[in-house]
């Protein structure tokens, strides 16, 4: 089978031919039609000390299971994140992190919404929405952040403002529910931006610099997720001051520690797809053999949606 790899920090991404791995036990041999590529792995082929499996969201159909497996059987379609080499022909999943397919929707349906959709909607109930409440959103054309200004509509929010780094994509961002679209310019832009009137929550997946002004754009006893792999510091008299609340979320402690909350989340996600609330969009689909170009539009901040490899 093929699987891209790297051998040093940074790259190349290369494709290689490797033998189809075994599943062990509890684990699931997927044959893969859709691979979410996301910014946390792209930051780590740029950033980490040594290579890593390039792993990831997935989806496709079983093509064997290991030992102890009882909830999927081969031929089933599934979904799932994959912590080993997911970037291949052939993954390695194991059965908790799986979930099926519904025949209504397609592998890149599901490598779109699941993964993505479970970190938007962990983000949104982490900030405790009431209803009418304002919210704010950056990264809002992003694979997670288009979802979760959807989500933030749903759950009854009275205003969303979506932060984008490029005007280009405030169309995008409007048309998925957003009230106000707002550029704040690239990484590292030491604009400050003007987000209008305050908000009661903040869902970030930017950090860094943008962390100071997020938190200033909340009202007194307004909550800031926290859920970028961008780092930042925010001063504690900021917080003080206006009785404000900064809360990290990590979608990784629910998967391990809170299973039933997990697959609460994911049933929740197919429900809102199959209804037409939710509509995951995809940016573009790249071949194995393109998987470097895929992760220059994530490097680049120009996607609208998630971007997908499609072996």
């Amino acid at each position: 089978m093929r699987r891209v790899r790297y051998e040093s920090t940074g790259g190349p991404l290369f494709l290689e031919e490797t033998p189809v791995p075994a599943p062990g036990p509890g684990e699931l041999l997927v044959r893969t039609e859709a691979i979410g590529v996301t910014l946390p792995v792209v930051r780590k082929v740029t950033e980490a000390a040594e290579p890593i499996p390039l792993g990831g969201e997935i989806a496709g159909e079983v093509a064997a299971v290991g030992q102890g497996v009882t909830r999927f059987r081969v031929g089933e379609r599934v979904t799932g994140l994959c912590f080993g080499h997911g970037y291949a022909d052939f993954a390695v999943l194991h059965e908790a992190m799986a979930s099926s397919v519904p025949d209504a929707a397609s592998a890149v349906d599901a490598v779109a919404l699941v993964r993505s959709g479970l970190v938007a909607l962990g983000a949104l109930d982490a900030a405790r929405p009431e209803p009418g409440e304002a919210a704010l959103i950056t990264a809002a054309a992003s694979g997670v952040g288009h979802l979760a200004v959807q989500l933030a509509k749903t759950r009854g929010a009275g205003r969303v403002v979506g932060a984008v780094s490029d005007p280009a994509k405030t169309d995008f961002v409007r048309a998925l529910g957003a009230d106000e679209v707002i550029a704040y310019g690239s990484p590292g832009c030491p604009h400050r931006p003007d987000w209008g009137d305050p908000v009661d929550y903040v869902l970030d997946a930017v950090g860094g610099e943008l962390l100071t002004p997020a938190v200033a754009a909340l009202v007194p006893g307004g909550r800031l997720v926290a859920y970028s792999s961008g780092g930042g510091t925010i001063q504690a008299y900021d917080l003080l001051v206006g009785a404000k609340s900064v809360i990290g979320f990590q979608m990784a402690r629910i998967a391990r520690g809170q299973p039933e909350l997990y697959e609460r989340w994911r049933r929740e996600l197919w429900r809102l797809f199959a209804e037409g609330t939710l509509k995951p969009a995809v940016h573009g689909e790249f071949g194995l053999a393109d998987a470097a170009k895929a992760h220059e539009v994530i490097e680049s901040r120009s996607n609208l949606g998630k971007v997908v490899l499609r072996p």
